[in-house]
């Protein structure tokens, strides 16, 4: 029985051919994002002695369904920047996430921070796409790719001038990892067979990468003291979306969980 990532990726597959008809790779340098100055997701994440967080812009998802009703993903964006996000994600599937290319083409317009394409990248072409519509860097996910697949697509993403976040599930996939080839990698605490949340088991995974590796905690985060958690095992970044975007005014959430944090580990 396929999961619901199988059925995702299938249907990414399926819907990539049909992009590709309608805008080819070379017309792709022509949107506006593509000459684009990049920001660094690398170096917004490196801040000494602080959880860095990635706010992400997510409307809904297959599990919970629709997250958040009033959906205006710019207006959520230019929150998250005054709440101090040091990047923000940007959900751009569509029939699994309800999101949208667009979404991230209109927030790149204002954001002083770097953009992560948050979606199911399994082609070069998604990963010039994601340079076309103004991302800064990709989430490229280990469980998803099958033999030198990563490889070629994290090829791809330094051709095309963006950095990317490799996200792992299990122990095996991050003992896999070439380590010359990952700046940044991403453990996703929820099990995708359970769905159950283990913070504790994604920070041991992410202590396996090297110290050079920036190391991002993703999924089930929901409070300052799951940040003061990171904190404390030397972990650089937090992934947080849902726990955002439930509240009346995310930036706000987002603002209080930063200062609430740093009392909590006297930064």
């Amino acid at each position: 029985m396929a999961s619901i990532l199988d059925e995702i990726v299938h249907k990414t597959q399926h819907d990539l051919n049909r992009r590709k008809r309608d805008v080819s790779l070379k017309e792709l340098e022509s949107f506006a994002g593509f000459e684009k100055q990049r920001r660094s997701l690398v170096d917004a994440l490196s801040v000494e002695g602080e959880v860095s967080i990635i706010a992400e812009v997510k409307k809904g998802s297959p599990s919970k369904g629709i997250i958040r009703q009033d959906f205006n993903p710019k207006k959520i964006a230019e929150q998250y920047i005054s709440g101090g996000a040091a990047a923000i994600s940007v959900l751009t599937d569509e029939p699994f996430f309800m999101g949208s290319p667009r979404y991230l083409a209109e927030i790149a317009e204002i954001s002083p921070v770097p953009l992560l394409r948050k979606d199911f990248l399994v082609d070069p072409y998604q990963i010039k796409e994601a340079a076309a519509i103004g991302a800064d860097a990709v989430l490229l996910i280990a469980t998803i790719c099958e033999g030198s697949q990563l490889s070629e697509l994290l090829a791809a993403t330094k051709e095309f001038g963006l950095e990317a976040l490799v996200e792992c599930y299990h122990e095996e996939e991050v003992d896999s990892l070439n380590w010359k080839e990952i700046d940044i990698l991403g453990v996703n605490n929820r099990d995708l067979k359970t769905f159950t949340v283990d913070l504790h088991r994604g920070v041991e995974l992410l202590k396996k990468a090297p110290e050079s590796v920036i190391k991002v905690s993703e999924s089930g985060l929901k409070t300052a003291a799951d940040l003061a958690v990171l904190h404390n095992n030397g972990i650089d970044a937090a992934l947080i979306g849902e726990q955002f975007m439930r509240q009346d005014n995310p930036g706000d959430a987002l603002k209080k969980m930063i200062e609430e944090t740093k009392k909590l580990t006297q930064i």
